[in-house]
């Protein structure tokens, strides 16, 4: 009887064995770097909204990680700033005024849509502005917020994230601060996020 026991949970966790031993370093991830790991799991998700790909996975995938992420796995966002020159700059501190002022939510998607949809072309802080003053913000805390040490301190931070992670390209995501998911060998979102959530209990 304890034999067969054993043989059964053998078979159901061979699967899982499985699994993890078909998530290569250098394949479906890259470590990057020699240091510790965050003091608990997280998933950061790096993304542009001048990005078509990541109003797609804001739309998509995000939804379903907020819905169906393990417990005790944080998830977290940065904006990059190296795609859209001088507005790429103005879109972090836009994400990052959006959080300072508890308006992400309205904000986000409006800039996305503005963007991909609408096909706005923005050129200054100004046009940023307009669209949180569209969405309920009143300009005033838009510009307080925009100059503030809070906004500037994760403006900093997010770039120095995205220099630390070695990103090309986005949406990224970054597991626990070492690792980086690679998508070249991803089928698909599913398994990008079954890759990140092995990484997260590393």
């Amino acid at each position: 009887m304890k034999k067969a026991l054993l043989m059964a949970a053998a078979l159901l966790l061979a699967p899982m064995a499985a699994l993890a031993a078909q998530y290569q370093e250098g394949v479906h991830y890259t470590v990057i770097n020699d240091g510790p790991a965050t003091a608990k799991p997280e998933i950061t998700e790096f993304f542009s909204f001048y990005c078509p790909h990541c109003y797609t996975f804001s739309k998509t995938v995000v939804p379903k990680i907020m819905a169906e992420k393990p417990d005790g796995i944080a998830f977290n966002q940065a904006h990059v700033d190296f795609i859209g020159k001088e507005m790429g700059v103005e879109m972090s501190r836009a994400f990052a005024v959006a959080h300072q002022l508890n308006v992400a939510d309205k904000v986000e998607p409006a800039l996305f849509s503005a963007i991909h949809d609408k096909k706005q072309h923005f050129t200054n802080r100004d046009d940023i502005r307009a669209i949180f003053i569209a969405n309920g913000v009143d300009g005033k805390n838009f510009d307080a917020a925009a100059e503030s040490f809070m906004v500037n301190a994760q403006m900093s931070k997010m770039k120095r994230d995205t220099e630390n992670a070695k990103l090309t390209g986005v949406p990224a995501l970054v597991v626990n601060g070492k690792y980086r998911v690679e998508t070249g060998a991803i089928k698909s979102y599913d398994e990008l996020l079954e890759i990140a959530y092995f990484l997260a209990k590393k």
